[in-house]
């Protein structure tokens, strides 16, 4: 049985982050952080960068390189935070002022949406946690010098968003440098696809703490945690070890949706434009280094980049976007990512080619019908995945439909059970394939290339 939130907290009085560690080696860094709960519990996850194929034009260990380290230290900590929930966050190896307290305890709440929703904790911003300096003494001031390459870092997650970017980059891809979180076949072989070989990828692996995985084990709290912030301080340490200009990302205008209705819990929060937002802002404040962090996809939604890829036939073997099955470089067909992939793909591929990618018809797996009630809105509750809006589900099905109408084939199961449940096909009033989200961060430099996308998603097939 799991542990209560009430009882932990009562239990466990403060979470501590002790310290953190930069050991340069020949051919990578290894970063090693301190956690502790009590003196009871101690962490000490480790992230590895492979830098034997990396030109380094800034310091690994100077003051920059700390701020950004111990900032990346704050974004892993959550994960270990949550297993028992102390009301105190005591930092013992920096210092928060009270504008950067109040931006962490932001980052984390509503980050840990899902978790608090999943675990039904009944708390809010300003009672979960205080974070709390031991050392009352501010940081000194600081102005180091940042020796620039030119090089643009691309994240590459092995999905469709990643390659869509990279493709609109192709005319730049010179200056491109794609990045990674533990290797996967379908990051490698999506990079690979783009013409990026692995020479061409900063490899960083992140690995957690087995006292981490012992706790859950035994009934510690567990889930969600917004893990694109660490990819955030991770890629940015990066860009600053290797003079970067920017950090181009693939999250698009869907990712603002709550997952709850009428809430804003967001499976998707650290993908948001809030934070996308916020992120710039606390670099440019707190952390000075001067690397754009924004993401080419955030005017378009998830059927905008479907449509784009499917003009993509070099990604579609490789990529992978299933959770599930992506360290086994498959699709595991029975879950909510997987039918939502083929359903947001479906009206631009033939069925035949959806077979070639998964293996089978998602549509006709009617056992999955709880998570496409979830898809479609049909219930409150969208799957805690990273997938497009209920309004572009539906506007993909109605598409797949006619097709089928047109094609005269009989309708799958799940797509049979739409068109009833609907009562007679009627497209939605509004063409997400039209819309463009002028709410984005992308550098006049970089506009081009969300014109070429626009352009192509407004085409006529």
């Amino acid at each position: 049985m799991g542990k209560s939130f009430d009882l932990l907290r009562r239990e466990f009085s403060a979470f501590y982050y002790d310290g953190f560690h930069i050991e340069p080696g020949e051919e990578h860094i290894l970063i090693r952080f301190d956690f502790s709960v009590d003196g009871r519990f101690c962490f000490h996850p480790e992230t590895k960068i492979i830098t034997g194929n990396l030109k380094l034009l800034n310091p690994v260990c100077g003051e920059t390189a700390r701020r950004l380290v111990f900032s990346l230290g704050l974004a892993e900590a959550v994960s270990y935070w949550k297993a028992v929930c102390p009301k105190r966050f005591v930092v013992r190896c920096g210092y928060l002022d009270a504008g950067q307290a109040r931006w962490w305890k932001k980052l984390w709440y509503n980050g840990l949406g899902e978790f608090f929703y999943k675990n039904n904790i009944d708390t809010d911003i300003d009672s979960f946690v205080s974070i709390e300096n031991a050392n009352n003494k501010p940081e000194a001031d600081f102005d180091e010098p940042y020796n620039k390459s030119g090089i643009n870092i691309v994240p590459v997650g092995g999905g469709k968003d990643s390659a869509v970017t990279l493709s609109l980059l192709k005319d730049i891809a010179d200056t491109v440098m794609c990045f990674t979180v533990n290797d996967q076949p379908a990051r490698t072989e999506t990079a690979a696809a783009a013409g990026f070989n692995a020479d061409r990828i900063i490899r960083t692996y992140r690995t957690i703490d087995r006292e981490l995985l012992r706790l859950n084990a035994e009934g510690y709290l567990n889930g969600h945690t917004p893990f694109s912030s660490v990819v955030a301080f991770l890629s940015l340490y990066c860009a600053y070890l290797t003079g970067a200009g920017s950090i181009i990302l693939s999250n698009e205008s869907s990712a603002n949706e709550p997952s709850v209705a009428g809430t804003l819990v967001n499976h998707q929060y650290s993908k948001s434009y809030e934070f996308e937002r916020d992120f710039m802002q606390y670099t440019e404040k707190y952390l000075r280094v001067p690397v754009s962090y924004f993401s080419l996809l955030r005017p378009f939604c998830e059927l905008q980049i479907a449509k784009m890829f499917s003009s993509l036939p070099q990604f579609h073997k490789v990529f992978r976007s299933c959770n599930a099955g992506s360290k086994n470089n498959e699709w595991c067909l029975s879950c909510a990512k997987c039918l939502f992939v083929y359903i947001i793909l479906s009206p631009f591929l033939p069925t035949e080619r959806l077979f070639e990618i998964f293996g089978c018809n998602m549509l006709d797996k009617c056992e999955l019908r709880s998570d496409f009630d979830g898809l479609t809105g049909f219930s409150d509750v969208k799957p805690f995945e990273c997938i497009g809006t209920v309004d572009e589900v539906n506007f993909a099905l109605c598409m797949t439909a006619e097709k089928y109408k047109r094609e005269q084939k009989p309708l799958p199961c799940l797509l049979r059970y739409f068109v009833e449940r609907q009562g007679e096909l009627k497209m939605p009033a509004v063409n997400p394939l039209l819309g463009f989200d002028n709410e984005n961060g992308i550098p006049e430099r970089f506009g081009i290339y969300a014109k070429e996308m626009i352009d192509y998603v407004k085409s006529a097939d």
